[in-house]
């Protein structure tokens, strides 16, 4: 993994020094541009991914359900994830790679905003949220569809800089 900044003041900011749960004190941070991207892979059977694929625009209402259902995630993350702050977020894309060969649908979701504190849970919930919507419209035909390699892609802005995953 590379970062455009080492962080050496390594800590679990969501923790006291008396190893306490805390929301992060982000009121003395400038709002800047931030984004982040995440991404899922969904891998199907064979016969789920033709099924899905081979069905009349069947591919093109699961995912496009799956899109609404990430963006609806993001907006709502902090509602789900006790220490996230609630933030505006100024767009939030959801797009698809598939992949017949490997029978996988790649989720990728992008968050931005400008506040004072990232949009990396923002986007890992709507990635996520959106796999697994792709799974309940699926699971008819495939009930071993697995959601795999869920991961930070990349993350700009604030304190730390630019972060990029590493292949």
């Amino acid at each position: 993994m590379s970062t455009t900044t080492e962080n050496t003041d390594l800590h679990l900011s969501h923790l006291d020094e008396d190893g306490k749960v805390q929301m992060v004190d982000v009121s003395h941070k400038s709002a800047t541009a931030r984004s982040a991207t995440a991404r899922a892979v969904v891998r199907l059977s064979p016969a789920a991914y033709q099924l899905l694929s081979a069905q009349h625009n069947a591919k093109g209402e699961v995912l496009n359900t799956a899109r609404v259902a990430g963006v609806l995630a993001a907006k709502r993350c902090a509602e789900l994830i006790p220490m996230c702050h609630s933030l505006p977020l100024d767009f939030v894309g959801i797009e698809f790679e598939s992949d017949a060969a490997a029978g996988t649908i790649a989720v990728l979701a992008t968050c931005r905003t400008r506040y004072t504190t990232g949009v990396e849970m923002e986007a890992m919930t709507a990635c996520s949220i959106a796999a697994l919507t792709i799974y309940d419209m699926c699971k008819a035909a495939d009930k071993g569809i697995v959601i795999e390699q869920t991961r930070l892609l990349e993350k700009t802005g604030g304190k730390s800089g630019t972060w990029t995953a590493s292949v």
